[in-house]
């Protein structure tokens, strides 16, 4: 999830919805200027985001783990939450995600608020071209897994190209004990519970076929220690062979082209660029971070964070500062 521009100015944020090292600003003027559409988005106190970092041994395999839970704020002040409040903002990602609703239902919503039909409790997305838009009921709870896709293809066979820009049941892995995690995992009561389950699932699975997927000392988080890591398995599979076939097996693995995984490492790389200007409570020049990051200009650089994101830079770092839809921009790392 990840991943373009954070706010320099922040309000105060939900429980545990920054990663780990992350330091709380509030923000200290503007709140009396909302109109009331903003009020409706606002962030609230009551509600929880967080993002946990998968143990060791499924380092290659899983890349995080996302928890939000909007039924914590019941009783809080203000009490109940908006249906802006209860939406939620993803930008386009290379990695594959797997999603149990725990509590409450979930629908994805088209970019301009239009609804769709409600979700099944375990949905399994591949790689996302552009952001997604989604809407839980006022007591929703959910845990979500982002997983690396050549990893996710090793365990099941699936073809990750066909899940590009998808949501399908989990049923779609014909492994009739995937059917069972997921039945387990649906009546999973809370985070810790759900998480345990999961690892106890993968771990033998994913030691069946790491060798072939991964190298053996971990790769750097981010995206583009991932892509490196995986053009140089694509490499090595070639024996020499030409660059075009190594590209294609990138595309097999990742669902995505080169290109198209240059782009969003691209963003996550700006991204954390403005996090550490952030924290440094240095400001933000939009034509330097375009010119450092590859882009040919500033205008470049909107039109791919509005691409990835939908939203220009600028109007991305006001909705990730005051906006609750947006927390797992706030929690990623």
């Amino acid at each position: 999830m990840a991943r373009i521009l954070a706010a320099k100015a922040r309000a105060v944020l939900n429980r545990s919805d920054m990663a780990p090292g992350f330091q709380r600003r509030r923000r200290q003027d503007g709140a009396a200027r909302l109109d009331c559409g903003a009020m409706d988005a606002a962030l609230h106190p009551g509600t929880v985001a967080r993002l946990r970092i998968p143990p060791r041994a499924l380092e290659g395999c899983v890349y995080a783990y996302l928890w939000r839970d909007l039924a914590a704020a019941r009783g809080a002040v203000p009490t109940g939450l908006t249906d802006a409040q209860c939406q939620s903002w993803f930008p386009a990602t290379p990695l594959c995600g797997l999603s149990w609703t725990l509590g409450g239902r979930v629908r994805e919503l088209s970019l301009d608020g239009k609804p769709g039909d409600w979700l099944p409790a375990g949905v399994l997305g591949g790689p996302r071209s552009g952001p997604r838009r989604f809407q839980s009921t006022p007591d929703g709870r959910a845990f979500m897994v982002a997983i690396r896709p050549e990893a996710l293809q090793a365990m099941t066979g699936l073809d990750i190209g066909a899940l590009k820009d998808r949501m399908v049941p989990l049923s779609v892995i014909g492994d009739p004990d995937w059917h069972a995690l997921d039945a387990a995992m649906r009546e999973a009561g809370d985070e810790a519970t759900a998480r345990r389950l999961l690892e106890a699932f993968l771990l033998p699975r994913w030691r069946a076929v790491r060798a072939a997927v991964v190298a053996e000392d971990p790769a750097p988080r981010g995206y583009a220690g991932w892509m490196q890591r995986l053009a140089l398995r694509a490499i090595a599979a070639g024996h020499g062979r030409s660059v075009r076939q190594a590209e294609r097996r990138i595309k097999q693995w990742s669902g995505q082209s080169l290109r198209a995984l240059r782009l969003v490492s691209r963003a996550e790389a700006a991204f954390h660029e403005v996090r550490r200007l952030d924290e440094d409570d240095d400001a933000v020049i939009w034509s330097a971070l375009a010119q450092d990051h590859g882009y040919a200009d500033q205008a470049h650089l909107c039109r791919e964070t509005r691409r990835l994101s939908g939203f220009s830079p600028e109007e991305l770092r006001r909705r990730v500062a005051e906006e609750e839809a947006f927390w797992a921009y706030r929690v990623w790392v």
